[in-house]
């Protein structure tokens, strides 16, 4: 133990990140770049330093910690967990906490969807949703658009259309890109009802150069998250549900992200009134109090299963101190009526951020949906991102170390400023949280070119 550790009985900030900084890696940075924030206990929608330091947590760290930090209620059943000593067996038995869970995940997501495949994370769960999909239809091609992120596995990285994509190829074979309805400079129009015409032809043409027959799925959040908060236009999954029908191709929707009350409904595309052959999950699952996701598959695709071998298999599967928080925190969205908080809060958000718009002239747009918001914003008048496509800006770098030294914690990725809050929080809560945003902006204000 150090000094510091044995004056003070906890290590302070310095040390804490310099051990983190010498034996462990961080991801998606350079080592020697990163710059953590030391964290020490989390409450609610608030992160401590070892010193003190209050941080109001305005991302839910991941667009995760949905019900908010270290809530009593799921401390308590994990407390019980561990009292009842079973904390792992392997993925052979059947054990209360993954049978409740599978219960509660059955009450919760809509038909036909009643059979899940637990894992330890969004990325796992979507590779072994791609595994079910070319192992029910026998076809191999997986489809997925550019503005996308669905994990950092070896699979998972050529669904995702993003540029942490690039440093990870080549990948393996199989996996196709499509454009957006909504893609980063090129249009399919300045309506819903158009983008959707449009993008949906384009896609067909698309299959039937692909072949048809060859295409088992496609992936879609069913609102793009770390690539910019984009829900789809209106009319557009239930467009696009008709069109893979047609040409027997599954429908998969990666929920990690917008799962579990985020966007004001349980599930993202519940918006759209349609319902996937496979969704995906984890996140909001278990709040992240501890790892887990699950690939939730329909009546008919469960059913193959019953006859045919499904060919995934995971140490950690159904884990039952995991499944055990994951109940828990379902229990709580239900018991305080969080999801419904989202969809209340939206409105008090947007008028957040047509406030900062009206107000700075650095802000191009704004959008949330549920407690899923984000402000982009530009470098003119002719409304050029402040930062390029996968670019960075000096003031977005000095506006995102001003927020934290004003106590918000957030993601500033390219020119998007994220907002998504844990759901729990208060109104007066979400007005100092945009208040220090407002100051902030003054930075990317002083950048604007004119």
């Amino acid at each position: 133990m150090s000094a510091e550790e044995t004056k003070s009985g906890a290590m302070g900030s310095e040390e804490m990140i310099a051990l983190c900084k010498q034996h462990t890696m961080y991801t998606w940075t350079r080592g020697d770049a990163v710059d953590p924030i030391p964290v020490a206990r989390a409450e609610g929608v608030y992160l401590y330093t070892p010193e003190g330091d209050r941080l109001i947590d305005f991302n839910s760290q991941l667009m995760c910690v949905n019900i908010g930090h270290s809530h009593p209620k799921v401390l308590a059943a994990m407390k019980q967990q561990l009292d009842r000593q079973l904390l792992y067996v392997y993925p052979g038995t059947a054990t209360e906490p993954r049978a409740r869970l599978a219960r509660t995940l059955a009450e919760i997501v809509p038909n036909p969807i009643n059979t899940f495949f637990f894992t330890l994370g969004g990325a796992e769960a979507n590779e072994n949703a791609i595994k079910a999909a070319r192992l029910f239809t026998g076809r191999q091609k997986i489809l997925s658009r550019y503005r996308s992120y669905h994990g950092a596995t070896h699979a998972c990285m050529q669904l995702t259309g993003d540029p942490r994509r690039w440093h990870n190829e080549p990948g393996p074979w199989g996996f196709v890109r499509v454009m957006d309805p909504v893609p980063y400079d090129y249009s399919f129009g300045a309506t819903d009802e158009e983008q959707t015409r449009n993008h949906l032809a384009y896609l067909e043409d698309l299959i039937k150069m692909e072949g048809p027959d060859t295409i088992a799925a496609m992936f879609v959040e069913a609102v793009t998250g770390t690539n910019g908060v984009l829900p789809p236009p209106r009319g557009w999954l239930k467009g696009l549900r008709v069109l893979l029908r047609k040409y027997g191709i599954l429908l998969i929707c990666d929920e990690v992200m917008a799962g579990f009350g985020r966007t004001g409904k349980w599930f993202a595309f519940e918006h759209g009134e349609i319902v996937p052959d496979i969704v995906t999950m984890a996140k909001g699952l278990t709040s992240s109090y501890a790892p887990l996701g699950a690939m939730g598959v329909s009546d008919e695709i469960a059913a193959h299963f019953k006859k045919h071998v499904f060919w995934g298999g995971l140490t950690y599967n159904a884990h039952p101190f995991s499944c055990a928080a994951g109940e828990a925190a379902i229990r709580v969205l239900q018991e305080e009526k969080l999801v419904e908080r989202a969809a209340q809060l939206e409105p008090v958000v947007l008028e957040h951020m047509a406030r900062l718009k009206a107000k700075h002239r650095s802000v191009k747009t704004y959008r949330s949906i549920g407690l899923f918001g984000v402000l982009e914003l530009q470098k003119n008048t002719a409304g050029e991102t402040l930062a390029p496509f996968n670019g960075s800006h000096p003031a977005i770098a000095e506006m995102a170390k001003f927020l934290r030294e004003n106590g918000l914690f957030t993601f500033i990725r390219w020119f998007n400023v994220m907002c998504n809050p844990p759901l729990c929080i208060t109104e007066e809560q979400l007005a100092e949280g945009f208040d220090i945003i407002d100051r902030g902006l003054e930075i990317t204000d002083a950048a604007f070119e004119g």
